[in-house]
Formats: C-alpha cells, sequence, structure tokens
C-alpha cells in the first residue's frame, strides 16, 4: 500500500466566534440534561439511562472546551499584540522568543 501523499496544500483554519460556539453547545446539553432528568425512572426502566449521562458529560466536557477556548483566544490576541508592537521596534521580534510563545 502506497503512503497517501496530499497533492495540494490543506486550507488555512476557519476562525469564528468559537468562545460563542462552545459556550452555546455546553448549554445545549446542559438543558437537554435537564429535560431528560424528570423521566430518570423510565430511562432507567428501558435501558437508556445512558442518554442522561451522555449530556451531563457534554456538559462537563463543555466547561473544558469554554475555559480552553477562552484561554486560546486569549493567547491568540496577546500574540497580535506583541506582533504588533514588535514591528515598530528595532532589534525586537527576531524569532528568538522562543518558549515565550510570542511568536506565531
Amino acid at each position: 500500500m502506497a503512503k497517501w501523499t496530499p497533492k495540494h496544500e490543506a486550507p488555512e483554519p476557519l476562525e469564528g466566534p468559537v468562545v460563542a460556539t462552545i459556550t452555546g453547545g455546553t448549554i445545549l446539553w446542559f438543558v437537554l440534561f435537564l429535560v431528560q432528568l424528570p423521566f430518570y425512572g423510565w430511562f432507567d426502566d428501558h435501558g437508556h439511562l445512558w442518554w442522561l449521562w451522555t449530556c451531563l458529560a457534554g456538559a462537563g466536557l463543555g466547561l473544558i472546551g469554554i475555559w480552553y477556548v477562552r484561554g486560546r483566544d486569549a493567547a491568540i490576541k496577546r500574540a497580535a499584540a506583541a506582533a504588533s508592537a514588535g514591528t515598530g521596534t528595532s532589534g525586537a521580534g527576531t524569532g528568538s522568543e522562543g518558549a515565550s510563545g510570542a511568536t506565531v
């Protein structure tokens, strides 16, 4: 079997309202959990209790996602500010920032 090699470069990732999207999804999972909660007995009787816990897990993972994308968004904004501040000064922004994460 031949190794797969891409014939063209991958497109740039789409940037959008990531924090709002993740927050909306998290709220949706939590609302679904709350809607199903009164039917706990029915889900338990029919072997579908995992539906309830899936919604709760989605809400919990969504909270982690909100924390992550907010940090990512802040880091992107810091890097953009550092890059724009570094273009006006001589000697700054030479690419030797390394572990500071100032370069993108």
